[in-house]
C-alpha cells in the first residue's frame, strides 16, 4: 500500500516552530493537502502528541507519533512509535537527559504544550533545542527498546546531520532508514541500502507537503508504515 505521507512535521511546542502551528492547524492543514499520513516529531518533546493524535483520527489521517532527538553529538534522530504511549515515555527519558537550561522565549520562541482544542495546557521551560547527554548509541538503543524505530533526519544538511557531525554512518547502530532533506542535494550512491524518506520538515503551515511524497506500508497504519520501513532492503 502507498500512502501520501509527511513524517517530519514540529507544533508549537518546538520553539523554531512558528506559532501558527498548532494541533489543529497542522492535522487540517495536512488533510487539506491530501495527505493520508504525517507524523508529528517536536524537538526532544512528545508534548504535543496527544492532541495532535486526536485531532488527526478526526480527519481520519493515519499518526504516527515521533520525537526529534538531538543526540551528544549533535545528530538529530526521529524517533518514530506505533504508539504514544510509546512516543510519551520516549519523551520523558529525553527530557531527564536535557541539560538544564531554561528558555528564552524572546531569543528562542515560545514551547507550548496545547491540547485537542488547541488551547495552551503547559509552557515548557526547560530549553528544547539543545544536545541531551545521550550518545547516538544510546538513543538508538533506547527507541528500539521502546518499541521505536530510528531515523536519522536530514542526513545530507550541513548541521546536526549523521553525516555531518560524525562523517559517516556507523555500520553498528544496523540501521534501516534515513531521511533527505528535499531542498538539497544528496548522495543517493551513499545511502543505497536504506529506506530513504523524504518529509518537509516543516515549521511553518505552508512548509507541509503537497500530495508528492509517498510511502510503502503494510497496511493504512503507524505500525504499518513503521514495519515496512524498519525491514532491511
Amino acid at each position: 500500500m502507498r500512502l501520501a505521507a509527511d513524517l517530519h512535521i514540529h507544533t508549537c511546542i518546538s520553539p523554531c516552530a512558528d506559532m501558527t502551528m498548532t494541533p489543529n492547524n497542522v492535522v487540517n492543514m495536512a488533510y487539506l493537502k491530501g495527505l493520508d499520513a504525517i507524523a508529528v516529531s517536536d524537538h526532544n518533546t512528545a508534548g504535543n502528541l496527544l492532541a495532535c493524535k486526536a485531532v488527526a483520527q478526526q480527519r481520519g489521517l493515519v499518526f504516527v507519533p515521533a520525537l526529534e532527538v538531538e543526540t551528544a553529538e549533535e545528530v538529530h534522530v526521529l524517533c518514530y512509535f506505533a504508539e504514544v504511549e510509546q512516543a510519551l515515555e520516549m519523551g520523558e527519558l529525553v527530557y531527564a537527559h536535557l541539560p538544564p537550561i531554561e528558555n528564552v522565549p524572546g531569543v528562542f520562541g515560545e514551547q507550548i504544550a496545547m491540547n485537542e482544542l488547541d488551547e495552551p495546557i503547559r509552557t515548557e521551560t526547560k530549553l528544547l533545542i539543545q544536545s541531551t547527554t545521550m550518545s547516538i548509541d544510546e538513543v538508538v538503543a533506547a527507541c528500539r527498546r521502546l518499541g521505536g524505530v530510528p531515523v536519522p533526519a536530514h542526513v545530507n544538511r550541513p548541521s546536526n546531520s549523521i553525516i555531518a557531525s560524525l562523517g559517516f554512518i556507523p555500520g553498528q547502530l544496523e540501521l534501516t532508514a534515513v531521511e533527505v532533506y528535499r531542498k538539497l542535494p544528496a548522495d543517493m550512491n551513499a545511502l543505497e541500502g536504506y529506506h530513504v524518506l523524504y518529509s518537509s520538515d516543516a515549521h511553518y503551515l505552508e512548509d507541509i507537503l503537497e500530495r508528492e511524497s509517498f510511502i510503502t506500508a503494510l497496511d493504512r497504519s503507524a505500525a504499518g508504515i513503521l514495519a515496512h520501513i524498519a525491514d532491511k532492503k
